[in-house]
């Protein structure tokens, strides 16, 4: 029987270098033989893709709080079925930028869902399925912001206001705290070397116990 593979998570607010460190890790794990599956939540799939797309959007019709959460786990089955599973079962190492940490940072923070309801969902669509470790880019909100405004026009989330950001950067220090065996947090205010190397650490303890 093909091993199952390893799922490894990316999380961050706006501006902490998830693109660039996405890359370097997929880099990392391959060099010492493992092959990846690099993919994003929301999206991930044509379909979760086109989900992706109204949740980022500026559009015309408001979306209401409850639609998004359905929508980013309906953009998460949908993932989970077409792409993570059958890359785990195969054998591959998924590297996934976000996943359900990010649900419950940015609509269990941000947008104030009850976590247990958040948690149901989770428990519905998933089965107890969550990445095995999940790597949790840290930085004050004012210079995320800052980062991100300089790389691109801010999508819907990205227009949200400072207070936003800083409730979904506590639930997710509340939740690495909560789950020490499995996040690991670096300083993403350090330099790219300073970051990587810090990366580089988590996930070569990380492998040592594979």
């Amino acid at each position: 029987m093909t091993k199952p593979g390893k799922f490894i998570s990316l999380e961050g607010v706006e501006g902490v270098g998830k693109t660039t460190n996405l890359e370097y890790i997929a880099d990392h794990l391959k060099s010492v033989g493992k092959t990846i599956v690099i993919t994003r939540e929301p999206g991930g799939t044509p379909i979760a893709e086109k989900i992706r797309n109204l949740l980022l959007d500026h559009a015309d019709e408001a979306l209401c709080k409850e639609s998004e959460l359905l929508l980013m786990f309906a953009a998460r089955a949908q993932h989970l079925d077409t792409v993570i599973k059958p890359a785990l079962q195969a054998g591959h190492w998924v590297l996934c930028d976000r996943f359900t940490d990010a649900t419950y940072a940015y609509q269990g923070g941000g947008r104030d869902f009850l976590m247990k309801d958040i948690a149901w969902m989770e428990d519905f669509v998933q089965k107890g399925l969550k990445p095995d470790k999940t790597i949790l880019l840290d930085l004050d909100v004012e210079t995320g912001l800052k980062r991100a405004s300089i790389r691109s026009e801010p999508d819907r989330f990205e227009s949200e206001k400072k207070v936003f950001f800083e409730k979904v950067r506590q639930v997710y220090l509340n939740r690495a705290a909560a789950e020490p065996g499995r996040f690991s947090v670096v300083d993403a205010s350090l330099s790219l070397n300073e970051v990587q190397e810090g990366i580089k650490i988590h996930l070569d303890d990380f492998l040592s116990k594979e």
